[in-house]
């Protein structure tokens, strides 16, 4: 294998023909996210009910899940720091195996009836999760301008599959261990983080563009006060934490409707195919449409889950809800990170990314927490409605974007 290359060691001008590496790296990324991305699933899944079981205040069912999204927050900093240093493939390796102890650890807290492990546990898998995310930023380390929405879309497509075995891993080992229900799945994430790391090893160096090693472009207050940053920024924001926000209280809502454990995580299961279902085409259209209008149109479809939220709680509503929440989340979320890429140069992407990731993702943990607390406040009801306002804020920047000449590229 090949030594792991900062990403400030090379000099590289991306073009449609040195497109090998950032191809193959995209493979092996999906192929990594498929396994990678199984663990929130499987949190989600299970973190409000095994919440609930040990949990001696109810309202802190689904901290745990909460925890995920603020492991993934606090962990987005470090793990562009290791990554700057080391490498991706080194650091991801790292990220693969801080996920196999998350899991071992959360088991452990099953078994020993210890809430407070089972939630470190869950913290640790989602600072595992940190790493994942920045998957999508990877893939386009040497990709090439008309590559790069491909390269993310590629990506995105291993968290179809995870779609599949996230929920799978929950129904087929959350029995495994008799003595602790619930215990077999997190040993079943442990053992797919252990495979991930097998995968990441396969990695590229990514030959990269860059200023010099001495020179880390322009101060990180600067990029992020560009009026095309915080566009890019806000919409990602905004997709991801109302994906999470609604995802969150959904299992809870839906066996609190009288449901069973089983459509509840199948609903889970639909949810992250369509999340990652579309990623198959998403950087089509976004070549096709501009990033700003693929963006707005997933913005639509979370307003269409919240209001097909509001009007039913058989199993069919909110299965279609959450079917179109993660339709929206995909063009919404990919289309953001698109606009992204257009606000920094190659020598600031390590800094630009976990700042962008920090922001989105410490709103996401902000939206876990206040989901749990409005369901048990307020009902299913009053989770939806909550969706409308965020929304409204996002379309009116991309359409005032749209209408400014020169803010963001299309």
């Amino acid at each position: 294998m090949s030594a792991p290359t900062s990403i400030s060691d090379t000099s590289f001008q991306p073009s449609a023909s040195n497109d090998a590496v950032a191809r193959h790296n995209a493979v092996v990324l999906a192929a990594a996210m498929a396994l990678g991305g199984s663990s929130p699933a499987i949190v989600v899944s299970l973190g409000g009910l095994v919440g609930q079981a040990l949990a001696t205040n109810k309202e802190l069912a689904t901290l745990p899940v909460s925890l995920l999204n603020l492991g993934l927050a606090l962990g987005t900093v470090p793990a562009a720091m290791l990554m700057r240093k080391a490498g991706r493939r080194i650091g991801y390796m790292v990220g693969a195996g801080i996920g196999l102890s998350g899991g071992c650890l959360a088991a452990f807290g099953i078994a020993s009836y210890s809430f407070v492990l089972f939630c470190l546990g869950t913290l640790i898998i989602g600072s595992y999760g940190s790493f994942n995310q920045s998957y999508r930023f990877a893939a386009t380390d040497s990709a090439s301008n008309a590559f790069k929405a491909k390269a993310i879309s590629w990506v995105m497509t291993g968290g179809l599959v995870a779609g599949i075995i996230g929920p799978q891993t929950v129904i087929w080992t959350r029995d495994a261990v008799p003595a602790a229900p619930f215990a077999g799945a997190f040993l079943g994430q442990a053992t797919l983080a252990f495979l991930s790391m097998i995968v990441v090893s396969f990695l590229r160096p990514a030959p990269v563009s860059v200023a010099s090693t001495s020179c880390g472009g322009r101060p990180l207050g600067q990029i992020l006060r560009q009026p095309r940053f915080i566009v890019a920024a806000v919409t990602g924001l905004v997709s991801y934490s109302l994906m999470t926000f609604m995802m969150t209280a959904a299992p809870l809502a839906m066996i609190g409707c009288g449901h069973p454990v089983g459509a509840a995580a199948l609903g889970i299961q639909w949810h992250i195919l369509a999340m990652f279902g579309p990623s198959f085409f998403t950087g089509r259209l976004i070549s096709r449409y501009g990033k700003a209008r693929v963006t707005a149109t997933g913005l639509v479809l979370i307003a269409l889950s919240a209001i097909v939220g509001l009007s039913g709680i058989t199993i069919a509503h909110f299965w279609i809800s959450l079917v179109l929440l993660g339709l929206g989340w995909n063009l919404g979320f990919i289309g953001a990170t698109a606009m992204v890429t257009d606000c920094y140069r190659p020598e600031e992407r390590a800094k630009v990314q976990a700042a962008n990731d920090f922001l989105i993702f410490g709103s996401v943990a902000l939206a876990s927490f206040s989901s749990g607390k409005l369901l048990n406040a307020g009902g299913w009801e009053t989770v939806t409605w909550m969706v409308f306002p965020p929304v409204l804020v996002a379309l009116v920047l991309l359409a005032w974007q749209q209408r400014t000449k020169g803010i963001v590229p299309a």
